[in-house]
């Protein structure tokens, strides 16, 4: 373990000020290794904000280019970056912000092999900013089989939700949640999305992250935000295991 040093003492001041938050916890950051899968709108924000924080090592999954539609709500690119890999336009701008975070990329799509289960479980924690049902589906898996952290987080509409998994005795899993929604459903390419939103809901999933890396604050075991921009309202629901979950129960 390497002692920050006396520039990221006065970096990351304001964060270890706070109260119950210290100098240790900030080095918790500083070793950390958190895999985001996904970087849109979600995980631009999540990257830059995890980055920003002090998280030490940042894994980027994403198989896309930056396309003109992305740039309202991917704070991370520019008109400029329109069909290259977001994953790499990413690293470039993170970097900018904070050269010390190591950022490794990977512009492939997730799935059920011992190869994403292994880079998984190197990881202290998931975090899922993908926007379709079947991705998420197997990073729930992924997750759930190597015990790996994982932090999912949605936005579509004017609607957004996060929830955390930690794989906790009777924690429910993302399968156990998904049934509730039926058939896959549509991603905003056909709902639309309003651009703030997405960085709400990856902002609440940077903060997520940093509270279980550095175990700040009360648990959230099971528990479900919704939030309804329409509205200016924040629901939590406590979400319980399905007893006939397929990969839980």
């Amino acid at each position: 373990m390497m002692d920050l040093s006396d520039n990221e003492l006065l970096r990351y001041d304001r964060q270890i000020v706070l109260k119950d938050f210290d100098v240790e916890k900030q080095q918790m950051l500083a070793e950390a290794k958190v895999m985001i899968v996904g970087i849109g709108g979600l995980g631009c924000a999540v990257a830059t904000y995890l980055a920003s924080s002090g998280v030490g090592q940042l894994t980027l999954v994403d198989p896309d280019t930056v396309s003109l539609s992305n740039l309202p709500r991917q704070i991370l690119f520019t008109e400029a970056d329109c069909g290259q890999a977001k994953v790499v336009v990413a690293k470039q701008q993170l970097l900018l912000r904070n050269p010390a975070c190591q950022v490794v990329v990977s512009q492939q799509a997730l799935d059920d092999s011992q190869e994403w289960a292994a880079c998984c479980a190197e990881h202290h924690i998931v975090i899922d900013c993908t926007d379709q049902l079947l991705s998420r589906l197997t990073i729930n898996r992924l997750c759930f089989t190597t015990s790996t952290p994982l932090i999912s987080g949605a936005a579509i509409r004017m609607e957004g939700c996060v929830i955390s998994f930690t794989w906790q005795k009777e924690e429910p899993c993302y399968e156990c949640l998904s049934h509730l929604f039926g058939e896959p459903i549509e991603s905003c390419v056909e709902n639309g999305v309003m651009a703030p939103l997405t960085g709400i809901i990856g902002s609440l999933q940077a903060m997520e992250a940093i509270r279980h890396l550095t175990q700040y604050g009360s648990e959230t075991k099971g528990r479900y935000l919704l939030y309804d921009a329409m509205n200016f309202s924040f629901t939590p629901l406590k979400v319980k295991r399905n007893p006939h979950c397929k990969l839980c129960a």
